[in-house]
C-alpha cells in the first residue's frame, strides 16, 4: 500500500482499464445497490456470515460509493460529517440513547 489517497488510486486503475466511460452516476448508483445485495446475501441463511467473503462485497460497496462522490465532486467525508450533524439533532442523545425508534415518535 502506498501514501496515495484511496481515491487516487481509485482513479487510476479505473483509468488504466478505461472503465471511467461506464461510471455515470446512474450505473455506479445500480452497482452500489447490487453489491449491497451481495454483502446481505453473505448473511442469507446465517448470521455468521465468512468474514472474507463480507470484506470484499464491503470493499465493492464502498468502491462504487467512494467513486461516485467523486464523479459529484462531493468529498466523502464531508458529507458524512454533514448527514451525522443532521441526524444528530433528529436523534437527540438523551431522547435516543438505546432505542431505536424512528425520529418522529421519540
Amino acid at each position: 500500500m502506498t501514501d496515495e489517497p484511496l481515491i487516487e488510486t481509485l482513479r487510476a486503475f479505473m483509468a488504466e482499464r478505461d472503465w471511467q466511460q461506464f461510471h455515470t452516476p446512474e450505473n455506479l448508483a445500480k452497482s452500489i445497490s447490487i453489491e449491497a445485495g451481495e454483502l446481505l446475501e453473505c448473511y442469507q441463511w446465517n448470521s455468521q456470515a465468512d468474514v472474507d467473503e463480507v470484506a470484499g462485497e464491503l470493499a465493492d460497496v464502498l468502491t462504487y460509493a467512494l467513486l461516485l462522490a467523486d464523479r459529484l465532486g462531493l468529498d466523502p467525508e464531508q458529507i458524512v460529517r454533514a448527514k451525522l450533524e443532521r441526524t444528530g439533532q433528529k436523534y437527540p442523545v438523551e431522547k435516543a440513547r438505546g432505542r431505536s425508534t424512528k425520529y418522529d415518535r421519540l
